[in-house]
This record gives C-alpha cells, sequence and structure tokens, in this order.
C-alpha cells in the first residue's frame, strides 16, 4: 500500500494523450490556460459523460520524444527539455512550448484544433530546422481531492523518465503506442492509460529526487513513518481511527508519530483526517445521488448532524445547500 496511489485512486485521474507534433526550428506555440483548454479537449475522453470542465482540474503535459524544446510560463518559468523529458503544468497555466523563436508564437487551440479529431495523426509545422517530435496529453481530476498532490508541485515541473529501464520502456511504448493510434481496436484506452501512467511515474520521480530537507505533503508521503500513516488514512477514511491505533500500525509511538506528522504537513494525523472526509464528502455530494445521511455515513461520521455542522464549517453552508449550488451551476452551464 502507498499514499500516492491511494491519493490518486480517490482523485479518478482521467487522462488522454491528445497531440503528436513533430516540429522544424523555429517554432513557438502558446497553450491557452484551463478554461480554454477544458473546452477543447475534454471531449477526447473516452466518457466524458463522467467528467465536468468547469469542476475538475486540468494538468496539461509534454512528453519530448525527440529533438530539444524549451518550455516558459508567461512569468517567465522556464525548463529546457531534451528527448525522454516530460513537462508538466500541474495548474494548467498559459504556457509556451518551442524550439527556437519564429516572429510571432501560434495560438495552439486555433491553429491545431482541427487535429484533434483527428486522433493521434502526426502534425507537422516550423520553420524547416531542426525536428522536434513530442506527444501532449492531460489529466482531469477533481481540484479539491487534487490539491492534496498538486499544492506540493511548483507551477512548471520537469522530470527525465528515460532514464532507467522502466522509463525508457515506457517511452518507446508509448511512441510505439502513437504510431498504431487508430489502427487497432481499443487504442483510445490504452492510450488515455498511458497518459496515466506516464503522468503518476513523473510524479513519483519527482517525489524520490526531492531535497531531504523538504516539508509539505509530497515529502510526508515520502518519509516511511508517516507516508505509511498517511496511505492508511487514505486508504480507510471512514474508520474509527485513533492516534494510539493508527500510531501503532505505523510502526511509532503515538507521541513521535504526531510530531513528524506536524512537522511534514503542518497538522495533526485526526485535524488531516477531518479535512479529507470533508473533502470526500464535498466531492460525493457533486458526483453522486447518495442521500446526506449516506455521504456523512461513507466518508466516517457517526450522525448527519455532526457531518453537517463539520461540513457547514468549512464550506460555509450545510451539505444539502452545497449540494443544490452546484448542480444550480451545472445547470446553468449546460
Amino acid at each position: 500500500m502507498d499514499v500516492l496511489s491511494e491519493v490518486l485512486r480517490a482523485v479518478k485521474l482521467r487522462g488522454a494523450l491528445f497531440f503528436n507534433g513533430e516540429f522544424s526550428a523555429p517554432w513557438c506555440f502558446r497553450s491557452g490556460g484551463s478554461a480554454l483548454a477544458a473546452r477543447a479537449l475534454f471531449p477526447l475522453l473516452l466518457d466524458p459523460g463522467t467528467a465536468d470542465p468547469e469542476a475538475s482540474r486540468l494538468i496539461v503535459f509534454h512528453f519530448l520524444t525527440e529533438g530539444r524544446a524549451f518550455a516558459r510560463l508567461e512569468d517567465g518559468s522556464r525548463e529546457e527539455l531534451t528527448a525522454g523529458d516530460i513537462v508538466i503544468i500541474p495548474r494548467g497555466e498559459a504556457h509556451f512550448l518551442g524550439n527556437g523563436w519564429p516572429e510571432k508564437p501560434v495560438d495552439s487551440f486555433v491553429v491545431f484544433a482541427r487535429y484533434l479529431a483527428e486522433g493521434l495523426k502526426a502534425v507537422r509545422f516550423g520553420g524547416g530546422g531542426e525536428i522536434t517530435r513530442f506527444v501532449c496529453g492531460f489529466m482531469a481530476c477533481e481540484p479539491r481531492l487534487s490539491d492534496v498532490v498538486l499544492a506540493g508541485l511548483p507551477p512548471i515541473l520537469k522530470v527525465r523518465v528515460a532514464d532507467e529501464p522502466a522509463g525508457e520502456w515506457l517511452a518507446q511504448y508509448i511512441r510505439f503506442s502513437v504510431d498504431q493510434a487508430g489502427s487497432s481496436a481499443g487504442s483510445a484506452l490504452v492510450l488515455s492509460r498511458l497518459s496515466e501512467v506516464l503522468f503518476v511515474e513523473a510524479l513519483r520521480r519527482y517525489i524520490s529526487s526531492m531535497p531531504g530537507d523538504r516539508s509539505g505533503w509530497l515529502a510526508g508521503a515520502r518519509d516511511p513513518v508517516v507516508g505509511r500513516a498517511l496511505a492508511l488514512l487514505h486508504h480507510e477514511p471512514s474508520r474509527p481511527w485513533t492516534v494510539q491505533e493508527l500510531a501503532k500500525r505505523a510502526g511509532l509511538s503515538r507521541t513521535r508519530l504526531v510530531e513528524r506528522f506536524s512537522h511534514f504537513l503542518g497538522e495533526s494525523p485526526m485535524a488531516y483526517l477531518t479535512q479529507w472526509r470533508l473533502k470526500l464528502g464535498a466531492e460525493m455530494l457533486q458526483s453522486a445521488e447518495q442521500s446526506v445521511a449516506a455521504v456523512a455515513d461513507a466518508v466516517g461520521y457517526g450522525s448527519e448532524s455532526a457531518f453537517n455542522r463539520a461540513f457547514k464549517r468549512e464550506f460555509g453552508c450545510p451539505p444539502a445547500q452545497f449540494r443544490r449550488r452546484r448542480k444550480s451551476q451545472a445547470a446553468g452551464q449546460s
């Protein structure tokens, strides 16, 4: 059991590879922010009815399979990329990807929109110089739950995934699958799963490479004791946990567990669990038709009234009102 898997399972990642570029220098495109990207990309999900672009986090990434490029945010943050690198924009901010600077960067969703409906057919573009090949993908997930992980990431993140045997295999398999896209049954499902694997592998590499003096959720997830405690809480959030039981199962004394947990996450294990339960409850109220009492029970509250009070303190309104507001907002956007 590991905590990253437990959290990502709750977050319900939905991924797709959506663009296969073969660009020649100089070239540069600008990818707009999350709102524009969501409207363009959500139809590419295998089951778009399960995802609402207005209520989801959109994480964009680009994986270089050949050549070199740069990725830059509008605030100037920049990463240099070579084949085998993946660059992730965790909060879906507007960004540039290119090699050299043409007279004017093109708007990706204006110039390349017609290619999105053609699957992963290679799109060729640029000034005729050095070739860069890359695949673009995105992940959609519930923002309130995904913030547990994403809040600890920088706004632009580069991870090299092809330096180890497993990463090299993944890179080669992605190249092969993209080349074969559309030619066999089930290729869309394969590409969806590959995008999820690539994203999770990048997160794992980033966590393992973090400096040892870091704090925060990602650093806590890497710590053997705190990571195990987090995994237990996320695996069974409705269990009536006590600090004593959690410490015993994590292999540490009660006092030391609280100290280590607070060092990395800035709060006690039970305070963290309360916040996670409420986030799960909010997600269930938006995505399921269960009664408030059923949601309260599912996230570990012994009574509906206790859940109502805690939920109102956190979100400013009772659960039933929260659900009505979300449904009204969704109806107004449809």
